[in-house]
Order: structure tokens, then C-alpha cells, then sequence
């Protein structure tokens, strides 16, 4: 599997390119993983580099919220059953518009409360790589329960 994390815009702030990396690093010990800055959200398109459609996971406010668990579950099945590269998009700060929404194969809502997009970013990333230790039995999970 093809994992690729993309947000839009660049990072303003050095702490959230410092998460940023350090998750990604992270999650790229038990899947290859690529952090991609996106100019706009025409760049979706070629999300999934060129003539692929990626299994397009765009977070939204409005989306399905689930638990880490579910997460873990639904990136194991991904795994063991899908051969699209898969790709989780954190819009921009004013959200996606209705068409980016429609192209997306799900809707991800990180929960009911506001988050800044950068710190969305950070959140997603940190579940991702949650969900993983999850699916690996690794300990991190286990405290926080």
C-alpha cells in the first residue's frame, strides 16, 4: 500500500513542520509514507501521481468520525484488500469546496470541535500513526485507553 498525506498550503510554523516530519518518520517505520504540500486544491487532481485515482480521503467537518480503533481497522483492511495508493488531504484553512468534497472517496472528521488546519494536520498525522501501532501491537496505544 501507497500511503500519501497532503495538506494544502505551506507551513507557517516551524513546530508544526517539526510534528509534521517527526509522524511522518514515524508512521514510515511500518508503511512507506510521503507528506506532500499542495499549491491549491486544483492540485487533487494529480494527488495520486499521473492517470492514477487514489482512494481520496479528504478531512471535512462534515465527514464520518471515527475512533482510533476504527481507524486501525479500516487501514488493515485498506491494506490487506486495496491496491489504489491511498491519500489523506487537510484543506485548506476555509475548508474544501463542494466539488473537492464530491470527488473524495470518504469524508474524515477528526470530531465535532474547530481545529486550525495546520494543527488538523498534526492531529491526522499523529492517529495515523496511532492506528498503526495499533494494527502492530505496539504498546503506544495502550496507555491511553
Amino acid at each position: 500500500m501507497k500511503l500519501k498525506v497532503a495538506w494544502i498550503g505551506k507551513s507557517k510554523e516551524s513546530a508544526i513542520q517539526s510534528l509534521t516530519d517527526e509522524y511522518l518518520k514515524r508512521i514510515g517505520r511500518y508503511i512507506p509514507v510521503e507528506g506532500v504540500s499542495l499549491k491549491d486544491e486544483a492540485a487533487l487532481k494529480n494527488v495520486g501521481g499521473r492517470g492514477v485515482r487514489p482512494f481520496l480521503v479528504l478531512l471535512d467537518s462534515r465527514g464520518k468520525q471515527l475512533s482510533s480503533e476504527d481507524l486501525a481497522k479500516f487501514l488493515g483492511n485498506y491494506q490487506d484488500h486495496a491496491s489504489l495508493p491511498l491519500v489523506f488531504v487537510v484543506g485548506p484553512a476555509n475548508g474544501f469546496s463542494e466539488e473537492a468534497r464530491g470527488s473524495a472517496s470518504l469524508l474524515l472528521s477528526l470530531g465535532k470541535m474547530t481545529l486550525a488546519h495546520e494543527l488538523a494536520r498534526v492531529v491526522l498525522l499523529e492517529q495515523l500513526y496511532r492506528a498503526f501501532t495499533i494494527l502492530k501491537g505496539h504498546p503506544y496505544h495502550l496507555g491511553h485507553l
